[in-house]
């Protein structure tokens, strides 16, 4: 019968926790038991084994479905692969590493080429450019490869020599306990070559500020929040590493007629009372720059949205476009004269339930509502 402790134990957790909750377990009680943090300490050495031999297993979903129903056995007198310190044991402690010792995880020499940023351009864009799209021109600082030195930072007529230090690999070893740790190299930054005479364009940098016009082309139909990306049009990366890349966001500008959902357009326009009693029609314009019209029955109501057909915006990449809606507001007229309110007040006296049905309907609610009340 095996006298090992249990994994979950181990490591702390209960049965049911996640690989969140493993890995936190895990993260603090490695950095509790390492044995450079408890030097000469045999029982600190005896408990990290131990927590990382546990998240060897538990971390791996068959390996734990496997302890979960045989308990240790599972990988005992070869059945499975059992844990130990094998190639998983650097790989478990790769993501601690950074919190024991202060560095990132970064593998292979650094050669000096880096990537260029990435840079963010702000356009905002009305809500007729973004229908009939357009190619705008935009001017960018950024900045580009050293004509002078073609981007190696040194002086024209020298090179960047081997950093004595690395070996011109970038990074150096450390001992630390029973590790050996590779550090980025302190003397080069990673770039595996020193410059001793930098050119004096571009201060050593490998790169210039420049202006530069760029042409882009938006297409019909973005949205507000659109990405467009330029590849290689950002930032020139350090010593002749290749650019990163430029990002277009896109703004809409309000429209002073028309409001925008999706692909679909809407607006408000004022009608008349007597427009709406006996049925008329209107023009409204159109985001194509032209007109359409609108029939309004009689009788119709103030909110009332009438939909036109294939009118809106052109939907991104498709041949379809949304629709226009036209939402009528009936308007109360003001400023009378004393004939039209004279003419109004005998409309009123002419009334009845058949011309105003709603409000007819309401007032008899409210009549038996009241009713009601008086005899409860």
């Amino acid at each position: 019968m095996s006298t090992k402790r249990c994994y979950y134990e181990t490591l702390e957790v209960d049965r049911t926790a996640d690989e969140p909750r493993l890995k936190a377990a895990f993260r603090k009680l490695a950095m509790k038991w390492h044995p450079d943090k408890n030097p000469g300490d045999a029982t600190s050495e005896m408990r990290f084994k131990e927590i990382n031999e546990a998240y060897e297993v538990l971390k791996d979903g068959e390996k734990r479905a496997a302890y979960d129903r045989f308990g240790h056995a599972a990988f005992e007198q070869g059945g499975g692969g059992g844990p130990g310190f094998g190639a998983g044991f650097a790989s478990s402690f790769s993501d601690i590493f950074e919190d024991l010792f202060g560095m990132a995880g970064q593998r292979g020499r650094g050669g000096g080429r880096e990537r260029g940023a990435d840079l963010r351009y702000n356009m905002e864009i009305t809500l007729e450019e973004a229908f009939l799209g357009k190619t705008a021109q935009i001017e960018i600082p950024v900045s580009v490869t050293c004509e002078s030195c073609s981007g190696t930072g040194a002086k024209a007529g020298t090179k960047p020599k081997t950093c004595s230090m690395c070996g011109g690999q970038g990074r150096v070893r450390q001992a630390q306990g029973f590790f050996t740790l590779e550090r980025t190299c302190p003397g080069c930054q990673g770039r595996g070559q020193m410059i001793e005479d930098p050119c004096p364009s571009c201060a050593g940098s490998g790169r210039v500020t420049r202006e530069r016009t760029l042409s882009v082309n938006i297409p019909q139909g973005v949205e507000d929040g659109t990405r467009i990306r330029l590849s290689g049009e950002g930032e020139a990366g350090a010593h002749g590493g290749p650019p990163g890349d430029l990002y277009i966001f896109l703004s809409l500008a309000s429209h002073q007629f028309f409001q925008r959902d999706g692909a679909d357009l809407h607006c408000r326009v004022p009608i008349s009372m007597v427009t709406a009693a006996l049925g008329g029609e209107f023009e409204v314009p159109t985001i194509d720059k032209g007109q359409t019209k609108v029939k309004v029955p009689s009788g119709t109501q103030s909110g009332r949205r009438f939909r036109i057909a294939s009118k809106g915006m052109p939907v991104l990449r498709s041949r379809q476009s949304g629709d226009m809606y036209v939402q009528v507001v009936v308007e109360t007229p003001q400023n009378l004269t004393k004939k039209q309110q004279e003419l109004l007040a005998e409309f009123e006296k002419l009334s009845s339930g058949a011309t105003q049905p709603e409000a007819a309907g309401f007032f008899t609610k409210v009549k038996d509502f009241f009713g009601t009340r008086g005899n409860a």
